[in-house]
């Protein structure tokens, strides 16, 4: 077995390793409340991983048994996952890019958000009034808002909670609206209520609270944003991996065409 195609055996040996980290991302993805609930960003990067797997082990077989047929095959596979891989790390850093219109809430750990910070593809996809009815419907049979309830049972204990931006948007009204705290998902009316819509929209039955605010959009969009910036560390390095292999693949192509010629010329069969 020539040089390169022990190299390219034992590198795909290593990508068949690190798909189980992609896996294992997307997998942490897909198993987060907003991304259960928004069909086209909970799969893409589990499916990719799944593919890396079944490319590397066909890359293995051809390069440690020098089979230039094989090989072909894998670098034409190859070449189709560094594109998608590419493509999704594009629209990953695309949409999360922007940082989101945040404020901080005087007297607390949370903070909350606004629709003005995220990109338009991302607000798009997941905000409009297509998208949402959908989306919010899930987030509303879902555990977020219901966990608070079982993690805090005094003001002082929820003030100082870190909660996440789902549950800032959607599992209480916005700070300005003036509601008076009874428990994380139960709120007494202001004395003087606000014009703003959200405060408007907010109700205590369970199956609605803040879920048509546009802070409850905004927190699943902010959400989304920490989630995403992390898996995009795992596919960056993905992406390097692959580029080397790839280029280690092709010259292993190389070489077992040059033996296999050199082989038929030396048999006097060409």
């Amino acid at each position: 077995m020539a040089v390169s195609n022990s190299i390219t055996a034992i590198l795909n040996f290593i990508i068949f390793l690190s798909s189980i980290p992609v896996i294992a991302a997307g997998i942490w993805l897909a198993s987060k409340p907003d991304n259960e609930c928004i069909q086209l960003l909970r799969w893409p990067v589990v499916v990719l991983g799944g593919l890396l797997l079944l490319v590397s082990l066909l890359g293995f077989v051809g390069a440690y048994w020098n089979r230039p047929g094989l090989l072909a095959v894998y670098l034409f596979f190859m070449a189709v996952l560094i594109i998608l891989l590419l493509i999704v790390l594009i629209i990953a850093f695309t949409a999360t890019r922007p940082e989101g219109a945040t404020h901080p809430v005087a007297g607390t750990r949370f903070q909350e958000y606004s629709l003005d910070g995220y990109s338009s593809w991302l607000r798009r996809h997941v905000t409009s009034s297509g998208s949402w009815p959908n989306v919010r419907t899930c987030l509303a049979v879902s555990d977020v808002c219901r966990q608070l309830n079982r993690e805090f049972s005094t003001a002082e204990q929820f003030f100082a909670a870190d909660i996440s931006p789902l549950q800032s948007g959607c599992c209480k009204p916005a700070a300005a609206c003036g509601y008076k705290y009874e428990n994380p998902t139960t709120w007494a009316n202001p004395e003087n209520p606000t014009a703003d819509p959200d405060c408007l929209l907010w109700s205590n039955e369970k199956s609605r609270l803040c879920y048509e605010c546009s802070g409850c959009k905004a927190g699943l969009l902010e959400n989304l944003r920490q989630e995403w910036r992390k898996a995009n560390a795992v596919l960056v390095a993905a992406v390097v991996v692959l580029v080397f292999v790839y280029l280690v693949a092709c010259a292993a192509y190389k070489n077992a065409q040059i033996q296999n010629i050199s082989i038929r010329y030396k048999h006097g069969w060409i």
